[in-house]
């Protein structure tokens, strides 16, 4: 059974989605109300997933459920902000109180805008020395975002997310602003709501997180997404402890999913298999309809490249970065992918597309894969951090990009007088009207404007004393080499070779 507004009688937990720039403490902060440390678990200190947590009521009677989903705030993962920003009830930017608004504060901010979200600003870092909590709500207020007592009716709260200061009043005012929302689902509908995340578990298969928006998920049901759908023998609340059903507002993880599920993408639960199957291949279809190969230009080469990742979230992000970097002749083209360790099969396709390279971000190569790339020169990367794996990318855009001559024009003379012709060689006199031109330089002669020949400059003198150029203004004299007699009124155009 489907939700419908009639039957929204049951209060549900706010779905928070934490935003802001990098290393503004976003993981801090929710490890702080989660008392855990993920921060040192992510490579180089950033986020690079997006993971959904929650807060259970701790006995007080003010406490409530509270689902946070924490985001990326690297630049590359501007799709996955959009799709936390989407997905949550309430957004909660977290800006420095050192650094005041950075770049990717304002795009956190507009996201939060367009998914019409109620959001709080949490000024993090007042700990800090440097900290300066009224120049921070000035630097907002600069990019059009007014707190309360500054401008604007947009709640804020200092916070300190390394020593707690603050937090109780932030998690108070997720409360009021989540009342203020009246938040309901209907207890009897079927459960719906969105992937936030998926991987490969090697013994549990494909997994993800996602969050219920509305309904009930129970055990025993059928779950399908875009492509792919979960039989719910077993159902996972946010800590991995197996539950029998999990409510609207709540992160739930979906085990034993026939195919790994994109973030982002709507999931619905059904009672009986076929049911699920037909909404799976019904958002397939759309999906394949919207989709388009990259087209390649007339001289343009592709650099094939096979990505594998931990999770769809990391995989998305990185394959959109890779699809940035094209240049004028080569562009990358993302032949292959999945989620889960380079395998055979990864490396096996590698060589069946001549010149392909396999790319792994916080996955392992297996040892078969590891055997086979070896023996058949195939070179497989692994990293952790994604810019480093696009600085890669890069490099190998540069190296294999074609190299072409290009004719470089660096002066331009008018001849003004022939004083000998003999045997393709001739003296003459002229005049440099632009840059300048140098003893041995090619030249093209150029008589109205079209090409009629080519020649080099085998002997120059500028008042009759040798030189080895001859700057602009100045007149020159020079015996020439050429096929072609040139006339007084021509132009010698000199021209270097250069590969780029």
């Amino acid at each position: 059974m489907a939700e419908t507004k009639n039957n929204l009688t049951a209060p549900r937990a706010p779905i928070v989605a934490v935003m802001g720039h990098i290393d503004h403490g976003k993981s801090t902060l929710i490890d702080y109300i989660r008392q855990t440390n993920l921060t040192e678990k992510e490579a180089g200190g950033i986020t690079q997933h997006v993971s959904a947590y929650e807060i259970k009521p701790s006995g007080d009677k003010n406490s409530r459920h509270i689902t946070f989903l924490d985001t990326p705030g690297h630049e590359a993962f501007g799709g996955i902000r959009k799709r936390g920003a989407s997905t949550a009830d309430i957004a909660i930017l977290v800006v420095s109180a050192e650094d005041g608004v950075k770049p990717q504060t304002l795009e956190a901010k507009d996201r939060i805008l367009e998914s019409k979200a109620p959001f709080i600003v949490a000024i993090n870092k007042i700990d800090k020395p440097s900290a300066d909590v009224e120049r921070t709500k000035q630097s907002l207020a600069e990019n059009n975002i007014y707190v309360e007592g500054y401008g604007g009716d947009v709640p804020f709260v200092p916070v300190s997310a390394k020593t707690g200061e603050g937090v109780d009043a932030l998690l108070e005012m997720i409360g009021l602003v989540a009342d203020l929302a009246e938040l309901k689902y209907d207890p009897e509908a079927f459960g719906s709501g969105v992937i936030v995340e998926s991987k490969l578990d090697p013994q549990r298969g494909v997994t993800s997180v996602a969050v219920v928006k509305s309904g009930v998920v129970k055990k025993g049901m059928i779950a399908a997404t875009l492509g792919a759908t979960a039989p719910l023998r077993l159902i996972l609340d946010a800590t991995g402890e197996q539950v029998g059903e999990i409510e609207a507002g709540r992160p739930i993880q979906i085990v034993g999913w026939s195919s790994a599920p994109q973030a982002g993408m709507e999931f619905k639960t059904f009672s009986n298999k076929n049911e699920a199957e037909e909404f799976a291949n019904t958002q397939s279809q759309t999906l394949n309809s919207n989709s388009r190969n990259p087209i390649l230009g007339e001289g343009v080469i592709s650099l094939p490249l096979i990505v594998k990742a931990d999770t769809a979230g990391s995989l998305e992000a990185v394959t959109e970065e890779i699809n940035k970097l094209s240049r004028e002749r080569i562009v990358p083209q993302v032949i292959n992918s999945g989620i889960g360790a380079v395998n055979e099969n990864d490396v096996k396709a590698a060589i069946a597309a001549s010149g392909a390279t396999v790319l792994g971000f916080n996955v392992k190569t297996d040892t078969r894969a590891n055997a086979l790339a070896e023996r058949s020169e195939i070179t497989v990367a692994n990293f952790n951090i994604i810019y480093e794996l696009i600085d890669k990318v890069k490099e190998m855009l540069v190296e294999r990009e074609p190299r072409i001559e290009v004719e470089e024009v660096f002066g331009k003379a008018k001849v003004l007088k022939i004083f000998s012709t003999l045997k393709g060689k001739q003296v003459l006199g002229g005049r440099v009207n632009e840059g300048e031109i140098r003893k041995g330089g090619n030249f093209k002669i150029l008589r109205r404007e079209s090409e009629i020949g080519k020649g080099k400059v085998r002997e120059l003198q500028q008042s009759k004393l040798d030189t080895d150029n001859v700057q602009e203004g100045n007149e020159f004299g020079s015996m020439i080499e050429s096929k072609t007699e040139v006339a007084p009124g021509d132009i010698l155009e000199f021209y270097t070779t250069v590969t780029k």
